[in-house]
């Protein structure tokens, strides 16, 4: 997860290259926690985060949603009492792309450091 964080992300084209099965493999295991779901033929990139109360989940909500303004790509939040879902997927390839990796291992950060460093 640590290489994956320190990345950038690049501007995704709609002619952009998806992540191949391989190179999802590979990638998954930078990204623990995290699952490939397969929604109407789209692979996305899926975590649920925990947390004690609704303060707790609704700031890393925020701090996910700052990621997201940061670098222009944006991940589908949904919002429950102690808890956050995010998914990653590129919307312009209708899958995945290295960036979507990149940025789940950025959420993941966020759960312990709270802070959208993106640089």
């Amino acid at each position: 997860m640590m290489t994956l964080a320190k990345e950038h992300c690049e501007a995704c084209r709609a002619d952009a290259p998806r992540v191949d099965d391989a190179q999802i493999d590979s990638l998954m295991e930078q990204i623990p926690g995290w699952a490939v779901l397969d929604r109407d033929g789209i692979k996305q990139l899926e975590k649920s985060f925990h947390f004690s109360n609704f303060r707790q989940a609704l700031t890393f909500a925020n701090h996910v949603g700052e990621l997201a303004e940061k670098v222009q790509h944006h991940p589908a939040i949904l919002l429950e009492w102690g808890k956050v879902t995010v998914t990653w997927w590129s919307h312009k390839i209708r899958g995945l792309h290295r960036n979507d990796f990149i940025l789940a291992a950025k959420t993941s950060e966020l759960e312990t450091t709270g802070s959208p460093d993106t640089e």
